[in-house]
């Protein structure tokens, strides 16, 4: 394992790793926010289209067309 260090120097890869790390976690971040349910700056919006979708009862049946 020491070998892999002689062609990669420490410092440059370490530090590439960590940069690579906080970008990923600002991206997933911002992600996260932009989502309505995620959203922990904001809250969720106060709307019928977002509460008719959270609902955990199933929607109902429609009534078959009579002619």
């Amino acid at each position: 394992m020491w070998r892999v260090w002689t062609l990669f120097d420490p410092r440059r890869t370490l530090i590439a790793l960590f940069s690579f790390l906080f970008v990923l976690a600002l991206v997933i971040h911002f992600i996260l926010l932009s989502t309505d349910r995620f959203n922990w700056l904001d809250g969720p919006r106060k709307g019928p289209a977002v509460a008719g979708q959270m609902s955990p009862m199933p929607a109902p049946a429609a009534a078959p067309a009579s002619k």
